[in-house]
């Protein structure tokens, strides 16, 4: 995983860090399936305003980040 990922602090830098690790995924279905999730995720969670849930779903998408990366 990257190593700013401590620094990711709002929903847009958590948006920019995630397609970041996609481009350390091998090309082709495996990085065109995780760029559509997390564009998928960004749509579903939009809405979300309360900053202790947002800093929730920020720790977990790191957390599955780091998991996928080191898959």
């Amino acid at each position: 995983p990257l190593p700013q990922a401590e620094l990711v602090r709002s929903s847009l830098q958590l948006y920019r860090y995630l397609l970041r690790c996609c481009r350390r995924l091998p090309p082709g279905p495996v990085q065109q399936h995780y760029r559509h999730a997390i564009r998928q995720s960004f749509k579903v969670h939009a809405d979300e305003d309360d900053p202790e849930r947002i800093q929730q779903i920020i720790k977990r998408a790191i957390e599955d980040a780091d998991w996928v990366m080191n898959k």
